[in-house]
């Protein structure tokens, strides 16, 4: 052997292949690489050097693997944020209208594909569980499960949900936890605690429909911020807006968001909290699909950073365990807490107690932490069959996110298309989504749509295609 030569283990030769294709751009970051049974027979190596490549890579921070999905190009540096070109425009109030209704009605239709609901897979429920949990609590509460549970509410399911807030770095105790009627109840009740009628909330945009509906009903204003698909919303825009805007309240999803599937990362976290904090803004913060990172932990909730008392965290177990169950809550400090609790008591009393009770019975069992692990490895799974199967079947020139968490995907299509005036065609042909212009106030994203990805398979794989048809035929 000559001086001076290094040879090469095999699997640092398999490495440095798949290196190259990352920076010569073959594979685009968050795009799937070659499986390991694949690229074993292609490079006519074992599976363990395979593996020990894609280890190396992923020390180096070039690959990320995904559970039950495989292992995905990062690049060599994180891609820039591109700040959007939309300006921000002054407040407007919310009017969602009739197109709204029917596309809400259309998800009770069993005999369409629900590409439009962004609701998990009964399948992948373990509602069986959840049921044996329910009738044991109830025979062991007897005639006290039938009585009002008020604000708080229940005191087990609240320690089991302050436990588990320490998995997104919020240090709380069950003083701080508040039970609702799911997410949605947990919101518009910190609309009510931090607003006034004709008061304006900053939302992102695109940003979920079920925010400006709370906005709507409770005759508050919206000033929409623009979010990056991928990168979450712009917080130079909001510094912008905020010079010009007496926004009351901010409505923020910080982790995979609905619609895009965007996430702010742990810096424009803190950066985000210290805007809004130097106002004294609060940020109602919806981690409704906190729990379903598509990596073994999941992100930091922007309250984890809060050192002001301004965030309220809204969430439920309504994406990951019993949507039915209708069980939500709010992590709240002082500054809020009380004025929630009137609210809580004032609009329903309170919530169910055995529905709580049975959540917090399989939460304490450790059966939830199982539960997730398979969520997550079918959603990403999930997620990035779709993903492909867009890609492949939409027009040319079409874009589709491809977030690390939830089930929910951004898809944009040329200008030209309005994503509403197919929405007919396509429960014609067995499906329903979400036309984009739902997801803002001023109806905006006619080009745009949401795809959710838990009702993926050949069958509805076959009536996507169909649509891509549609959608290839006619503008």
């Amino acid at each position: 052997m000559a001086a001076g030569v290094t040879v090469l283990h095999r699997y640092e030769q398999v490495a440095s292949h798949l290196r190259h294709l990352i920076e010569s751009g073959t594979y685009a970051p968050m795009q799937k690489l070659p499986s390991v049974r694949s690229l074993s027979g292609q490079l006519h190596v074992s599976i363990t050097t395979v593996l020990e490549a894609y280890r190396v890579l992923e020390d180096q921070g070039l690959v990320e693997a995904r559970p039950q999905s495989g292992y995905y190009a990062r690049g060599l540096e994180p891609q820039p944020r591109v700040e959007s070109q939309l300006a921000v425009e002054d407040p407007v109030d919310v009017g969602m209208g009739e197109f709204l209704m029917r596309y809400l009605r259309d998800f009770q239709r069993r005999d369409l594909v629900q590409f439009g609901c962004a609701c998990p897979n009964p399948d992948q429920l373990p509602s069986a569980r959840l049921a044996r949990c329910l009738a044991k609590v109830s025979r062991e509460l007897g005639p006290a499960g039938n009585l009002y549970d008020i604000p708080p509410g229940c005191e087990a399911l609240r320690v089991q949900i302050a436990r588990r807030a320490l998995q997104s770095g919020c240090a709380v105790g069950p003083e701080e936890v508040m039970l609702t009627l799911g997410a949605q109840e947990a919101i518009t009740l910190c609309l009510l605690a931090t607003c006034q009628a004709g008061d304006t909330v900053a939302v992102e945009t695109p940003t979920f429909y079920g925010h400006l509906q709370a906005i709507e009903m409770l005759g508050l204003k919206a000033v929409e911020i623009p979010s990056d698909p991928v990168y979450g919303v712009s917080l130079a825009s909001l510094r912008q807006c905020l010079e010009d805007v007496p926004v009351k309240a901010m409505l923020l999803c910080t982790s995979y968001s609905n619609p895009t599937g965007a996430s702010l990362s742990d810096d424009e976290k803190h950066e985000l909290l210290e805007i809004l904090g130097r106002r004294e803004i609060p940020l109602i913060e919806d981690d409704i699909f906190g729990d379903l990172s598509h990596a073994q932990h999941r992100p930091h909730a922007a309250r984890a950073f809060d050192r002001r008392d301004l965030v309220l965290l809204c969430s439920s177990f309504s994406k990951t365990l019993a949507p039915g169950y209708r069980v939500g809550w709010v992590l709240a400090g002082p500054r809020y807490m009380a004025r929630l609790h009137q609210l809580k008591l004032f609009s329903n009393l309170g919530s169910p107690v055995l529905p709580a009770l049975a959540i917090s019975e399989f939460l304490a069992n450790g059966a939830f932490e199982h539960h997730l692990r398979g969520c997550r490895r079918f959603y990403a799974r999930q997620v990035s069959q779709m993903a492909d199967a867009v890609e492949r079947a939409f027009p040319a020139g079409t874009r589709v996110t491809r977030p690390r968490g939830g089930f929910v995907l951004w898809v944009e299509l040329p200008q030209g298309y309005d994503t509403r005036l197919f929405y007919p065609r396509a429960v014609e042909l067995g499906l329903t989504f979400g036309p984009g212009p739902i997801f803002s106030a001023r109806g905006r994203f006619r080009n745009c749509l949401r795809l959710c990805a838990p009702y993926w398979g050949p069958q509805s794989e076959a009536v996507l295609w169909k649509f891509g048809e549609l959608l290839q035929r006619r503008r």
